[in-house]
């Protein structure tokens, strides 16, 4: 037995030594399976060779990848031809290649293509996508309980909307029993019936580690859930046949958690502009009734019972003043006539012209004194009329009541009326409507059928024998294949 010693260095540059010596192992060439594969930035080509038993990592460098007639995937199969290269500081081995050919995709491809191909001519691929709530209460997330996926999406969660409540249904995402669990706790999803969306999900991994999310058991309960479901199944690159029969993909966890809430900033801003809008209106509607108000109650007032019985109160004293002023400046121009004929009698002074003129003085007087009182009885009866007219605010008021109660029946009349007419001729449009509704026409049997590229055949000429169509009935769709075409003679 040796005994001497040895550095990690030493014993490492040993190995390389043995092995990039060996002449057995340089120009090898090599089959199996891609695993893993990786196409870095820089062009050099990153993957894993495997076969039943065991796998090895490879690389292919720019200059070498370049000559390529082929792109590279995981789950083909292909001949290499390479040497074996140590990488000290890590301690371990890969092949180099130089050259690479495509022997054939690898057997978990082939499924994958044939499963997909059945599911797609089964129809699962077409069916309409449940509606992902825009504010969900609870989201439930199938995935690993110990893996970055739930933490991913629980905290993109609380940072987005705080409201919504997160269930975990913990279940292993790769290995031989993954698709099971995970179906069974989609179903127990469903039956519980607690969230308004499923995520179903887990991080990136080989062609192998995502086999789970290809299995049929996984893809029925995620096509069958009454659920919504969301899948966020490795990369932005990989895509499994899970991902064609859910309602809605996403490339990462945490888009998916994205998508499954709103954004608790862009809600406040929306809901602040919504407070400005209705602030605005409000504003507007505030300023328009109280210009409205302050214009009727204008008219109110210039209109008023009592305004009107001050004015003319306001008319009757200004008319018993005029009279006032009218009698007195009569009375004052007869007294002065008075005194100037008194003045005449004394200058002539005859008594029989005195008696005469006494005489004539005292008709006069009393002619006067009978003119000023029927003129003042004439004035007081035309002053007693003019009271008498006036009417009384109570009155007024009862009247307007009166025609007011009038005016608003009649304005109920009316607005029947109108609404009457409009009622009609909406029905007589909507009877228009239906007469010409395409889903009435097919409740009478007729049918719209469309080519796989959903375009609507109008002719036969647009169809072959052997192609695939699809007739749509009034509650479905029919799948069915060209057998024969007869051209109408």
């Amino acid at each position: 037995m040796s005994t001497k010693k040895y550095t990690v260095t030493e014993i490492t540059n040993n190995i390389k030594y043995l092995l990039e010596g060996n002449p057995n192992l340089k120009g090898i060439v090599l089959r199996g399976e891609i695993s893993n594969f990786t196409k870095h930035y820089s062009g050099h080509l990153y993957f894993s060779l495997k076969d039943e038993n065991a796998q090895i990592r490879a690389i292919m460098f720019k200059n070498y990848a370049e000559k390529n007639n082929f792109i590279p995937k995981d789950g083909m199969k292909v001949e290499v031809v390479g040497s074996i290269n140590v990488y000290a500081p890590q301690g371990s081995y890969s092949l180099q290649i130089s050259s690479m050919k495509e022997e054939g995709e690898g057997e978990l491809y082939l499924k994958y293509l044939e499963l997909k191909k059945n599911l797609q001519e089964l129809g699962w691929f077409d069916q309409e996508p449940k509606v992902i709530p825009k504010f969900p209460k609870r989201i439930g997330v199938v995935t690993s309980a110990t893996g970055a996926v739930i933490q991913d999406i629980s905290n993109t969660v609380n940072r987005r909307y705080k409201l919504t409540e997160i269930i975990l249904y913990s279940a292993a995402v790769q290995g031989l029993s993954a698709s099971s669990i995970i179906a069974k706790q989609i179903k127990r999803a469903n039956a519980e019936n607690l969230v308004d969306v499923l995520i179903v999900g887990r991080g990136g991994g080989s062609i192998e580690d995502l086999w789970p999310f290809n299995e049929i058991e996984t893809i029925e309960a995620i096509h069958t859930s009454k659920i919504p479901i969301i899948t966020a199944i490795g990369h932005e690159t990989d895509t499994t046949i899970s991902d064609f029969v859910a309602d809605l993909r996403a490339p990462t966890p945490t888009a998916a958690a994205e998508l499954a809430t709103p954004n608790m900033v862009d809600l406040i801003n929306d809901i602040k502009k919504d407070v400005n809008v209705i602030k605005h209106h409000m504003n507007n509607l505030i300023s328009q009734h109280q210009a409205n108000l302050i214009h009727m109650t204008e008219r109110l007032e210039q209109n008023s019972p009592l305004r009107k019985v001050e004015n003319n109160k306001d008319k009757l004293n200004n008319l018993e003043k005029l009279l006032n002023y009218y009698a007195k400046d009569k009375l004052q121009a007869y007294k002065n006539l008075l005194n100037q004929l008194e003045l005449k009698l004394l200058n002539l002074n005859p008594s029989i012209k005195l008696k005469e003129n006494f005489d004539k003085t005292n008709l006069l007087k009393e002619k006067l004194m009978n003119l000023y009182n029927y003129k003042v009885e004439r004035k007081k009866d035309y002053l007693i009329s003019l009271i008498s007219r006036i009417k009384s605010p109570e009155r007024l008021i009862n009247y307007s009541k009166d025609n007011l109660v009038k005016l608003n029946n009649q304005l109920n009349n009316n607005y029947q009326i109108v609404y009457n007419t409009k009622l009609n001729k909406y029905h007589y449009q909507l009877d228009i409507l239906e007469k010409v509704n395409p889903l009435a026409i097919m409740k009478r049997g007729f049918a719209v059928i469309k080519d796989t590229d959903n375009q609507i055949l109008t002719s036969i000429k647009n169809i072959e024998i052997n192609n695939n169509i699809k007739v749509e009935l009034i509650d479905g769709l029919i799948d069915a294949k060209i057998i024969n075409k007869k051209v109408k003679e």
